[in-house]
């Protein structure tokens, strides 16, 4: 929310507004602009510092003296004019009886005096006392055009305490500095950017990981939204043709800023576990160009009631703001499983989900994997949810020899060594991760006898397995009778 927005609503009859922000300088500068150009004395309170003028507020005499918030509260209750009166971290005291009645009071009295109060902290919940006389607002983030201005600026600092050294950097990385630190307030991207000069300076890709890492420390996401630095490519992906071919069509779409072409929404990857749908996911950012974000769903749950929503309204607000991006939703039924009991948690974060699903305007494309998609709820699966669903099967022949090639080579093993084609009809009914572990089972055992690693090496690894096709054949049978009349096949 901008200034002007923060205008409008201090001119309704609202008398309590709660400003959630860990910018708690820029807030007050904000707030000192509009009553100064609204010529409203205002007074900022904390607990340590007491009535302070914000403004054109008036000196009082010991300002400390209503550093107690009863105190200072007293004091707006019987100030007879109008005035505003932002106060900084209440929350702690919001459960004092006393305090909620003194707020109500202030609030009620607000066709008499005209008073506004705003109460500013990190977070901040009104009791249903009050919830009925304020309103929520938030403060806008920085724009592209101001992280770019910000970091220009710490940049400029750097140079002039360093004997005007000149900043090491491209137009391309910087460009990815600016897009990481989307989403934090003004003071924080200040911070992150000098941080990110001042060790060498200069803004190199090195920078990049540690930046994101300290961004989502400080917007409390580390367990839940991670940044996926390393994202796969197309070609690190044996078979999925289709899935392949329906990506490239929509590349231009999600890609530019062409609004003729509606964004794509997002897909659902479900299949056999190590059938490739982590890979494919990881590619799809890859193949794009788009930050990859990944949100763990079983992380997201917590012991008091509201938090874990919250924690899933925070992350898919973080999507918001970064993106163009794709958001991963890894194993989503973990999540959003039919009959988890759990306080009605699950259908509320399914609420919460299908809400953003239908109004998100940004261009987040939303990939969300699952292993069992009978646990999934039908609302989830109702057509228009996901552009496409598609099922994810055991690699055929050729996808299996191609398989066994990426994955010789990552060991910088020469596939034209090898007999692939027997490896490949030997592996009918594997996985894909089931391949990768034959051949890593081989480099051990070359490994152990001192040789190099050979056909009957990866052979007998192969025997050795049994894969999930087996174990797990009924299953298998579902998921495929499932997939058939409701899915689109992804190889």
């Amino acid at each position: 929310m901008n200034n002007n927005d923060l205008r409008l609503i201090l001119n309704t009859n609202v008398s309590l507004l709660v400003v959630e922000t860990w910018d708690e300088s820029r807030t007050l500068e904000l707030l000192q602009d509009l009553f100064r150009t609204e010529s409203v004395p205002a007074w900022s309170w904390s607990c340590t510092s007491g009535l302070a003028p914000l403004g054109f507020g008036l000196e009082l005499a010991n300002p400390e003296q209503y550093a107690d918030p009863e105190v200072a509260l007293n004091f707006i209750k019987q100030y007879g004019k109008r005035g505003a009166f932002v106060l900084c971290d209440m929350h702690p005291y919001l459960d004092a009886p006393k305090i909620i009645r003194q707020l109500k009071d202030i609030a009620l009295s607000h066709g008499q005096h005209k008073h506004k109060v705003v109460l500013v902290s990190h977070r901040l919940e009104l009791p249903a006392e009050l919830s009925r006389y304020g309103a929520s607002v938030s403060i806008s983030m920085p724009t592209e055009d101001e992280i770019l201005a910000i970091v220009r600026e710490q940049a400029r600092q750097w140079s002039d305490k360093n004997h005007r050294s000149k900043i090491k950097t491209d137009n391309e990385t910087l460009q990815k500095l600016v897009n990481n630190l989307k989403g934090l307030p003004h003071q924080d991207v200040r911070r992150l950017a000098y941080g990110a000069i001042a060790d060498d300076g200069a803004i190199t890709e090195d920078d990049l990981p540690e930046v994101t890492k300290a961004k989502f420390a400080l917007m409390n996401m580390e367990g839940i939204l991670h940044f996926e630095y390393s994202t796969a490519h197309l070609r690190d992906v044996a078979g999925l043709y289709s899935l392949k071919q329906w990506l490239e069509d929509r590349r231009k779409a999600m890609t530019t800023d062409d609004t003729a072409l509606d964004p794509p929404k997002g897909v659902l990857l479900f299949g056999v576990q190590g059938g490739g749908k982590s890979l494919a996911a990881k590619s799809i950012a890859g193949v794009w160009g788009l930050p990859l974000l990944r949100l763990d769903m079983a992380a997201l749950f917590n012991k008091y009631i509201g938090e874990t929503e919250r924690n899933l309204r925070e992350a898919l607000k973080l999507a918001d703001l970064m993106s163009p991006c794709v958001l991963w939703l890894d194993e989503i039924e973990k999540g959003m499983a039919q009959g988890n009991d759990d306080g009605g948690t699950p259908k509320r974060l399914l609420g919460t989900l299908l809400t953003w699903m239908a109004e998100r305007k940004s261009r987040v494309f939303m990939v969300a994997t699952s292993n069992d998609i009978s646990q999934l709820p039908p609302e989830l699966m109702r057509k228009g949810r996901f552009d496409e669903i598609f099922f994810v099967d055991l690699p055929d022949n050729q996808t299996r020899y191609t398989i066994f090639s990426i994955h010789l080579k990552k060991r910088d093993l020469d596939p034209s060594r090898y007999n692939l084609d027997a490896l490949a009809q030997m592996s009918e009914g594997y996985t894909g991760a089931e391949i990768e572990q034959a051949v890593v089972s081989a480099t051990y055992a070359a490994a152990a006898r001192n040789e190099k690693v050979s056909n009957q090496l990866l052979q007998d690894a192969i025997q050795k397995t049994q894969p999930l096709s087996v174990v797990m054949a009924e299953k298998m049978s579902e998921l495929k009778a499932w997939a058939k009349e409701r899915a689109v096949p992804a190889n």
